[in-house]
Formats: structure tokens, sequence, C-alpha cells
């Protein structure tokens, strides 16, 4: 009796003195799918459970599991930007103004800036993805549109990420509406272009006539997804020597374009229509309207998913929102995909609800 006693008040000590030790804390990272209640204060609350063990000697090893239980609170909406700065924000960057820029004119810090455009981008890709749909378009021109992700594609070292270096937008856009129905960045090769024209061909209805420029894997991709569906042809370009002018370095002269050849491809293309010059003017419009895309700038895109946001944001403003000079409306109400002009907030609105 005494001897069980004397465990007891061994076991008593050593949880007393477990007790008042400070609970051990493993590393812990909360994830929003866990936090299972909201406080009334509408701050996020969990528990937490600590757990540290005692051993007891007696005649060998036993464990005794201490519990400890704290609250996890945090705080939602901390900082965030008002929907009046967000707008600002928004309009400051579709009108091609640099993310520095903006934080001197809007006083907000310059990561804020990014990943507010990175939010609302990924949430203008998904809109995009859900409004285009069905168009009956007749004539498409799509060409592809070169940036740079970190650095240029001559500077690469062998240990870098694959999203660095040159990076290109596959753009397509009906010639009537002018409406941006499908783009995808990528790397110029076959798989980029195999899985924009497919998405193209989702979106569009009807048999289109679609011309692009010569890169010769767009051929087989037309021939997979639309088959004879489609009245394909190329306008490839021969281009010559920069003309520069006696005594100057023609670094940054424009190439020549000698000749433009039509080449029918598949179906009965209609030789009037076989142009890439409106998607060329809409790649003007993309080097005008998104900083990044400017030459002979130090703006560039530090990752590929701000480069997609940008891009993503960009077109969802021009298809809604922007109203094109020769249409007198937006290429979306052109397209009967609206019946009315978009705003900023109904953009950030309808972003949200497809968020």
């Amino acid at each position: 009796m005494t001897a069980l006693r004397a465990d007891s008040l061994r076991c008593s000590g050593v949880i007393a003195d477990a007790l008042a030790s400070p609970p051990l804390r493993p590393p812990f990272l909360p994830s929003l799918e866990r936090y299972s209640r909201n406080s009334a204060d509408g701050l996020f609350a969990m528990t937490r459970v600590y757990t540290k063990s005692a051993f007891v000697r007696k005649q060998r090893f036993r464990r005794f599991s201490l519990t400890y239980v704290g609250c996890l609170r945090i705080v939602a909406d901390v900082n965030t930007l008002s929907k009046g700065k967000q707008a600002t924000i928004i309009r400051a960057h579709v009108e091609g103004n640099s993310i520095r820029s903006m934080e001197r004119m809007t006083g907000v810090h310059r990561d804020t800036i990014m990943r507010l455009v990175v939010r609302i981008g990924q949430g203008c890709a998904q809109l995009l993805d859900e409004r285009i749909k069905n168009v009956p378009a007749k004539r498409i021109q799509a060409d592809e549109i070169w940036t740079y992700v970190f650095k240029k594609q001559a500077r690469l070292n062998t240990d870098d990420h694959p999203d660095m270096g040159d990076q290109y937008v596959f753009v397509g856009m009906d010639a009537d509406t002018k409406l941006v129905i499908s783009h995808l960045v990528g790397k110029r090769d076959a798989v980029s272009a195999y899985y924009f024209i497919r998405d193209l061909k989702d979106r569009v209805q009807g048999r289109p006539q679609v011309t692009t420029d010569g890169f010769r894997p767009y051929i087989g991709a037309m021939e997979d997804c639309f088959g004879a569906d489609v009245d394909y042809a190329q306008l490839v370009k021969l281009y010559g020597q920069p003309k520069a002018a006696s005594g100057s370095r023609d670094w940054y002269a424009p190439v020549q374009v000698t000749a433009a050849i039509p080449m029918r491809v598949n179906g009965n293309p209609d030789p009037r229509y076989i142009s890439t010059s409106l998607i060329e003017r809409q790649n003007l419009t993309m080097r005008m309207q998104m900083r990044r895309f400017t030459r002979l700038t130090n703006a560039y895109s530090k990752k590929l998913e701000n480069l997609k946001a940008a891009v993503a944001l960009h077109f969802a403003h021009y298809n809604f929102v922007r109203i094109h000079q020769t249409l007198r409306v937006t290429p979306a109400m052109a397209a009967q995909l609206t019946d009315h002009l978009w705003g900023f907030d109904e953009l950030l609105g309808a972003v949200s609800n497809s968020r």
C-alpha cells in the first residue's frame, strides 16, 4: 500500500511538472479550409491542440498525453484596399502605367498593387472563359506577340526556371467585331499553337475563315482541331534588311517587309479577307496599354503568373469596358455578348462573382 501511494505521488509530481512547463508547439500552418467557425466580431476562430508526453517510471516507462488547447484567431480583411482605391489602380494599370508609377500616384505599395493585379487578372481569366462562348465569327485573324519573363532568352542559364525567357501571347480576334475570342500565353512551339487553336475552336460557332501568319505549327493545329470545317489561309511575309541611315547604328531599326504572299491551306478562303492587319493593330494596342510589353524600357514581367494576369485583365477591359473608336461600342456589345456598356465597378463585381 505504501509503495502504491509512493508511485502515485511520483506520478502526480511528473504530471504537475509537465503542466507547469510550456507546452510543446509544433510548426502550425493554418489553412482556410480548416476554419470551422466564424466569431461574432467577424474574426475567424478555430481550436488548435498541442500534445506533450510525460514519462512515469514504475517498473517500465508509461506515456501520458497532456493536451494544451488554445484558440487561434485570424483577422479577416486586414489592410484591404477600398473599392474606390482598387478601381483607381486597375484603371491606371489598363491605361499602360507601370507598377512603380502607380505606387507614386496612389500611395499604395507596389507589392500590394501587384497582388491586386494578379487577383483581379485571375478573375478576369475566369470571366473570359465563362462569357466568351458561341461567338458567331465569320472572319478570324490570329497572331502571336513576343515578350519575356525575368530575363531574355539569350541570358538564360541551365539552372533557370523554364518559365523564364521568351514568352508569346497567342491572340485570336474577330475581324468584324474586334472581339478577342481567345488568347494563350506560352512558348512559341507546336504545343502552344495546338492548345490555342483548340480553345479558339471551342469558342466559335459555324464555319469561320481564319488567317494566320506563316508559323508552320498552325497548319497541323488547324487540321487537328477544325478538320474540314474551316476556310484557312496563311499570309507569309518576307523580310529584308533594315534601312539604316548613313553613319547610324541599326540595332533598333525595324525590319522591312519586302513581300506578303497569301497561301490557301484548307477550304475556300476569300482572297479579299486574307489579311493580318487588324490583329497586328491589336498587337500595337497591347504594347501601348500594357507597360510590360513596351519595347526599349526596363518594364518586364518578373513572374509568368504576373504576365498571365496582366494579359487577362487587359483583354477583359478591352472586350467589355473600352469603347472601340471605329465600332462606337465595345467589342462584346458588337458581338452581342452583352447589351450594355460595362463600367469598372461592374467589371470588378463580375470578377468577384466569377471567383
